[in-house]
């Protein structure tokens, strides 16, 4: 190696030494200057207690002015120099023991301490490279820093009794990909319910800012509680967009996996206005649009989301039109159940009658405009027209009870989600699996994700908006999950399909008939025994006294819109009549009481 090369390796050294030098130095100024600026107005308080001290006991009789005067030496002892004067004072020392000392030191020592110091200097540049190498890449940053010092055992203990957690005692903090986790002794009448109440108190004096989501839950042992901050999330610097080879509804913010909830389950997706539910809700509806075997059912009184799918999904955006398509899916059901195999448990799709997943978007409007809706008109023995009203309401809860077996799956979104307002209570029951983002209080977050929400960490109240939402499926923790994000002109990019409809089901189609003859040999022809309206023409034939409307949805085991259209084909068709009080008889039998 020549002189140059030598010099310019050892200016190399020299350049990144004083860099590594400058930065320790600005980053040591740096903490001194913020631990200044937190301690100094404790040294101001300690200074105003103890003058308060010494106006009260002049003295010094009393202990109340020693306490005061011990705290303030502590609180001028724990605030550090400034940097300059800790670098003033420290070459001044060791200039003044040079001074004295070196003159005497023997040439032997001298020797043996360059040796020391080689030693030492080596061993720690290998330690440093070492620690590098080895180190996971969690570094804290400064509000992480700030947190993990005063959750340390020491300072807890300092300042608990005067927050009102005294009898509580934190464990060391770890920093984790999720954010800090810290346990916490739980001693005397402390219990993990209890510490969540005193949450305020616990943020106070970590000097948490508001905004910071903070779980606490019960711990792997008795007397213990599990302290979460969630700084951070595993799902940072992922890319959330989703694409087909990205197929997951989000990422875990805990373990950063993806997350994905399969088809033929019932779902509830729930989340103020602006959280996020459409958004979140296209991977799932993309998975339930897909493959020869799934079809999909928009129901969108909104007329919003719904165009977006109106090439792969049959969609309802009008309150008939979703009459009418609850009506198809339910015979659909029906006519499955009623030819499933003995001991076979649900129905397997076909090409020809799929897995049918119907999407209710939004709840709380389908419950309002798509009940009591004017559906035909009739004219009574008297010559009046009367308007007969339907609800898709009924229709839907048979749905949601009975269409698992059939592989017909209903979800449910609401942005009001609240029993009776945005989710009826008959099919509340039925969900399987809820997906909650943020909403407005704790009583919503308890109606989507359970009673014990709160008590078991599901505070879906406190997420963040847009994007996060809580998956409660049974079998996944409280952990917050970051939806994918799927744009709408992904939506409409992707291939047509042919949306579903009873008319074009081969097994519908081809359906056998009924021949019924009358007395008079007149002919009509009604659905084969499987249908809606065989079930009802039974129930009124096994009947001993003319039925009411009202009651064949019981007998019949139907819906009451089901019932209502059974009831306008059957009078049309002339094998039922209705008599003058209103209730339903078959012809044959009408004829036969007006004969005696």
């Amino acid at each position: 190696m020549s002189r140059e090369q030598v010099w310019r390796t050892h200016r190399q050294y020299a350049a990144t030494a004083a860099r590594w030098t400058a930065d320790h130095y600005r980053r040591e100024a740096e903490r001194r200057r913020a631990l200044r600026a937190d301690r100094k107005p404790l040294v101001r308080d300690a200074a105003r207690a103890l003058a308060t001290a010494r106006a009260i006991d002049p003295e010094g009789i009393t202990p109340i002015r020693h306490r005061a005067e011990r705290e303030l030496r502590n609180a001028k002892r724990r605030v550090p120099d400034p940097m300059w004067l800790f670098t003033t004072k420290t070459t001044t020392a060791l200039a003044a023991a040079g001074y004295i000392g070196l003159p005497l030191v023997p040439g032997r020592v001298w020797m043996w301490t360059a040796v020391a110091v080689a030693a030492a200097l080596t061993t720690a540049i290998v330690w440093a490279v070492l620690r590098n190498r080895e180190d996971d890449g969690l570094k804290p940053t400064a509000e992480e820093s700030a947190l993990l010092k005063r959750l340390q055992p020491q300072h807890w203990k300092e300042h608990a009794e005067q927050r009102g957690l005294a009898g509580t005692l934190t464990g060391r903090p770890a920093l984790t990909d999720a954010g800090i986790v810290c346990a916490v002794r739980l001693d005397g009448t402390w219990t993990a319910g209890k510490l969540r109440s005193a949450e305020d108190h616990i943020r106070a004096l970590l000097g948490a800012r508001t905004g910071l989501r903070m779980q606490i839950t019960a711990g792997k042992r008795g007397g213990w509680a599990e302290l979460t901050l969630r700084t951070r999330s595993a799902a940072d610097g992922d890319d959330l967009t989703w694409t087909p080879d990205r197929r997951s509804l989000g990422v875990d913010t805990v373990t950063g996996e993806p997350v994905s909830v399969p088809l033929g389950e019932r779902l509830l997706i729930a989340g103020r206005s602006g959280a996020g539910k459409s958004v979140a809700s296209r991977p799932l509806l993309f998975d339930a649009s897909e493959g020869a075997t799934n079809a999909l059912v928009i129901i969108d009184l909104k007329r919003v989301e719904g165009r977006l799918w109106d090439h792969r999904a049959r969609v309802a955006s009008t309150p008939r039109e979703v009459i009418d398509v609850i009506d198809e899916l339910e015979a659909e059901m029906l006519d499955r159940l009623s030819i499933l195999p003995k001991g076979q448990d649900t129905w397997t799709p076909t090409p020809e009658r799929p897995r049918i997943t119907i999407v209710v978007d939004e709840g709380a409007e389908v419950m309002t405009a798509a009940d009591k809706v004017p559906y035909e008109t009739e004219t009574t023995d008297e010559g009046k027209t009367r308007t007969i009203t339907r609800s898709a309401l009924p229709g839907l809860e048979s749905l949601a009870r009975m269409g698992r077996a059939a592989c017909i799956d209903l979800w449910w979104m609401t942005q009001k989600p609240t029993i009776n307002d945005g989710i009826p209570k008959q099919i509340a029951p039925q969900i399987g699996v809820s997906i909650c983002l943020a909403v407005r209080t704790p009583a919503e977050a308890r109606v989507v994700l359970g009673e014990d929400a709160q008590a078991k960490g599901w505070n879906a109240d406190e997420l963040p908006v847009p994007g996060v939402a809580l998956i409660r499926d049974g079998k996944r923790k409280p952990d917050p999950v970051k939806v994918r994000y799927m744009d709408k002109a992904v939506v409409i990019a992707l291939p047509a399909r042919e949306p579903w409809s009873r008319a074009t089901t081969p097994a519908a189609a081809s359906a056998p008939t009924l021949t019924l003859v009358k007395d008079t040999a007149a002919t009509a022809t009604v659905p084969a025994a499987d249908s809606a309206t065989a079930r009802v023409l039974k129930a009124i034939e096994t009947a001993d006294t003319p039925v009411r409307q009202k009651d064949l949805a019981e007998l019949a085991g139907l819906s009451k819109g089901a019932v209502s259209k059974a009831v306008k084909h059957l009078t049309g068709t002339g094998h039922i009549t209705r008599t003058p009080d209103g209730t339903l008889t078959t012809t044959n039998r009408g004829d036969k009481t007006a004969a005696a």
